[in-house]
């Protein structure tokens, strides 16, 4: 015999099920036939079953995402120094960001600013160029311009193009030709010749910002002074010492946290820290001395070996980026950074 289908529709289940019975139905008791009876109570139980499961499941997914990300938030506090779930306390982010700094003076006590200089005209004017180029370049750079022009009258008396074609290699060199140029003729004319040691006479200069006055007031004149840097902002805002984004607001909030006499050396420790370690794409978590108290653990390489071929500079075995680097470098196992066009 054939079989016919017959649809029925599925109550609350929002589809038609389609079943195929016998259409001389099921043997009776006596051996008659009994009806064949078409119900539709199965197709929407089981409907009704799946949608229940789909909701279970869908609950259990969102409670674990929600566990999942409570755990996070938690494994952030103990970072932070704070109970989980709650926010760490002015006191603790005080002492957390102290203990990081004691860390990274142990990592690198030989911490330096990466300039070449030999007085603080060398200084502010190796500053100056450093914009939008690598230390390196610029310690590459600086021997033939200061061989050259070795005092401010020299260089606010040389010849425009002259400079420029020295200064070509670091970028920008117009503008910065202009600039240490006119901070030369500023110096000269204002300042009888000498790099002034206040804050409100350097940032007069031309090219001079607090960033680079701090430079030079920290490590020319020996006054403290905080730098901040594409390098320190990216670290002390992935260290949750503040949310601040502008230079001047991280500066004020970075330099609460610390007594005066630790600016300049905190300076060098971070920026250290963020050119060897932790650096801006991917950095090296799982080779970082201070990972556990990093709030930012994770967003880098946690691999200790893959982490290992991140580090840079004398952390990676390679030279740093000075010419001349200070004798406690080079005890350190640092090597000096090649001249121009060397290799």
């Amino acid at each position: 015999m054939s079989k016919s289908p017959v649809r029925a529709q599925a109550k609350g289940a929002g589809r038609v099920v389609v079943r195929r019975v016998s259409a001389v139905g099921e043997q009776g008791p006596g051996g008659g036939r009994k009806a064949a009876k078409v119900t539709n109570e199965m197709p929407a139980k089981k409907a009704a079953d799946s949608a229940k499961a789909a909701v279970k499941k869908t609950a259990a997914r969102g409670k674990g995402a929600a566990g999942e990300d409570a755990g996070k938030k938690d494994a952030v506090s103990r970072r932070a120094g704070a109970a989980p779930g709650k926010p760490e306390s002015h006191t603790a982010l005080v002492r957390r960001a102290r203990r990081v700094n004691r860390e990274l003076a142990e990592i690198y006590p030989y911490a330096h600013p990466e300039l070449d200089f030999e007085n603080p005209f060398q200084l502010v004017v190796a500053t100056v160029l450093s914009a939008q180029t690598t230390d390196l370049r610029v310690n590459q750079t600086t021997p033939a311009l200061f061989a050259k022009y070795p005092t401010p009258e020299d260089l606010a008396a040389a010849d425009p193009e002259e400079v420029e074609e020295i200064l070509r290699p670091t970028g920008f060199f117009r503008a910065k030709t202009k600039s240490v140029m006119g901070l030369s003729k500023a110096l000269v004319e204002e300042f009888g010749g000498e790099v002034p040691g206040r804050l409100e006479d350097l940032v007069k200069l031309p090219g001079v910002g607090r960033k680079t006055a701090f430079v030079v007031l920290g490590n020319a004149f020996g006054r403290p002074g905080i730098t901040v840097d594409t390098h320190f902002q990216r670290l002390v805002r992935r260290w949750r010492w503040t949310e601040a984004t502008e230079p001047d607001k991280i500066e004020a909030a970075v330099g609460a946290l610390f007594p005066k006499s630790d600016w300049t050396m905190l300076s060098h420790h971070v920026i250290f820290h963020g050119r060897r370690i932790c650096h801006a794409r991917k950095p090296a978590c799982g080779a970082c001395p201070i990972a556990p108290l990093c709030p930012a653990y994770g967003e880098g390489e946690t691999d200790p070996e893959k982490a290992k071929k991140l580090l840079k500079y004398e952390k990676g075995g390679f030279p740093g980026q000075r010419l001349n680097p200070p004798q406690s470098y080079l005890d350190a196992g640092g090597r000096p950074a090649p001249p121009l066009g060397a290799g």
